[in-house]
């Protein structure tokens, strides 16, 4: 059950992008990507939902992007797991400006934030359990998100195969300097239909391999080519001791109204405010 675990927050850790303008923005206002998660036996071992909506804060319009990842049916009471995260971006530069992430599993909880300051090129990565792990580190690139998110938004990219494009990813206080590369093309049937996409797979080549990528694990992505919503329908993360699958189980297109989240307390203080917590975050 703890390779379960390590599987859902690889997955839920699992987007960086490097927008250069709002229209690459990777979601729009009310579109909506649910997931099921599989691995080994468990063809239904969890649920990743990522949704977009616009909010508006001093006349600044920021796309904030949610990802919410569980566990579910037994294996939620045998090994509970809980994810979400936040990537707010500026709507008019498309970069990001925070991303802040919490998580509840059985022996361990989790709640950062990372600040990007634009101008100085620096991230700050706040930890509010663990503060000693508090640290301003430089941006490689314009802008940084996590590797959904990063996942996601290779759908703008058009890559064929023999192609490649650089993306930096937050993996907590790291940054990693990712180059996506196009592997080939590939028919994939699911629930939502037949569709003809094309592979993708960030490596760390850049800078010696760290994390994940140190010990071995892969990362792909299929991307819809025949279907203009170049559709994210299937990603997974590999590991030696099996692979998680997460496969495009329903979507919903931008303009879809928002809906409200069971049980999840009103949120205060400014969008941007660092310490803004996520519903998860108050769990004692």
């Amino acid at each position: 059950m703890q390779r379960l675990g390590l599987v859902l927050f690889l997955l839920f850790l699992a987007g960086g992008s490097r927008p250069a303008a709002a229209s690459e923005l990777a979601l729009q206002d009310g579109e909506r990507l649910s997931f099921r998660v599989a691995w080994g036996l468990f063809l239904h071992a969890g649920d990743i939902t990522i949704s977009a909506r616009t909010e508006v804060e001093d006349g600044v319009p920021y796309t904030v992007v949610s990802t919410r990842t569980s566990t579910r049916g037994l294996l939620s009471k045998l090994f509970r797991f809980e994810g979400e995260a936040e990537a707010i971006f500026d709507q008019r530069t498309g970069q990001l400006r925070l991303y802040r992430e919490s998580s509840v599993s059985k022996r361990k909880k989790t709640h950062t934030a990372v600040e990007i300051d634009p101008a100085s090129g620096t991230a700050k990565y706040t930890d509010f359990i663990n503060p000693e792990r508090n640290a301003t580190v430089t941006m490689p690139g314009e802008c940084a998100a996590d590797l959904i998110m990063t996942l996601v938004q290779t759908r703008n990219w058009n890559l064929a195969p023999g192609q490649k494009r650089d993306a930096d990813v937050i993996f907590g206080r790291d940054i990693y300097e990712l180059t996506v590369h196009a592997l080939r093309t590939e028919p994939l049937r699911t629930s939502l239909g037949n569709f003809h996409t094309v592979v993708l797979e960030p490596r760390m080549e850049k800078t010696p391999p760290k994390g994940m990528f140190k010990r071995g694990s892969q990362v792909h992505v299929w991307i819809a080519q025949n279907d203009e919503r170049r559709l994210p329908v299937m990603f997974e993360v590999e590991f030696s001791f099996g692979a998680g699958v997460a496969t495009l189980t329903e979507y919903r297109p931008p303009g879809s109204p928002a809906e409200p989240v069971a049980g999840e307390p009103a949120k205060s203080g400014s969008l941007l405010d660092i310490a803004r917590p996520l519903p998860l975050a108050t769990i004692e």
